[in-house]
């Protein structure tokens, strides 16, 4: 038995060592050399203070604003420690009644992107489908007092198009957009 127990303890003390320190470390040196920016939650800065990060949607509400997918995370949306979806089933009449409120809140629901009406999966989503920013141009415009050209060019300007021109789809982010537009003189 105790011709065990040291080998075991010392390999235990190895691996803790290797994958507890040496490896978490080397990898973070690695992040923070080659991914800073992404390394540090993608924060987006202005003025020298942070106002959110590139991978966090936030709350906007007012008509002047571009408005995000909604947020699923209760009480407080876009808590990123509440991450998680509603568990609302299509045939839960709470998510039917949940769509229906939303839908009121919007101009024309008939033709609103489904990204508008819904929550994502995780209820942190950052970006919407240019089809949903789109939607809200003339909103926008009409309570900036901006021609809806600018407002669109702005919008083109902000929309991503494909990871590696292949996967996923065309998305606009939200903040980035909000923050362009606060720009406008």
């Amino acid at each position: 038995m105790k011709n065990l127990l040291r080998p075991a303890i010392v390999l235990l003390l190895a691996l803790t060592v290797v994958t507890g320190l040496l490896y978490p470390a080397i990898v973070t040196a690695l992040g923070q050399a080659a991914f800073s920016h992404r390394a540090n939650g993608s924060i987006i800065e202005q003025d020298g203070k942070a106002v959110g990060s590139e991978l966090i949607g936030q709350q906007f509400d007012a008509p002047r604003y571009f408005w995000g997918r909604l947020s699923a995370t209760t009480p407080n949306p876009y808590n990123a420690s509440a991450s998680s979806g509603s568990n609302l089933g299509p045939t839960n009449p709470a998510l039917a009644d949940e769509i229906k409120s939303r839908i009121t809140a919007l101009d024309d629901p008939a033709s609103a992107p489904v990204d508008l009406v819904t929550s994502s999966g995780s209820g942190l989503d950052p970006e919407i489908s240019p089809a949903a920013a789109a939607y809200q141009v003339e909103r926008v415009a009409k309570a900036r007092g901006l021609p809806r050209a600018r407002v669109e060019t702005l919008v083109a300007q902000s929309t991503s198009g494909r990871q590696f021109g292949l996967f996923g789809e065309p998305r606009v982010n939200v903040l980035k957009l909000n923050l362009a537009l606060d720009d406008v003189r």
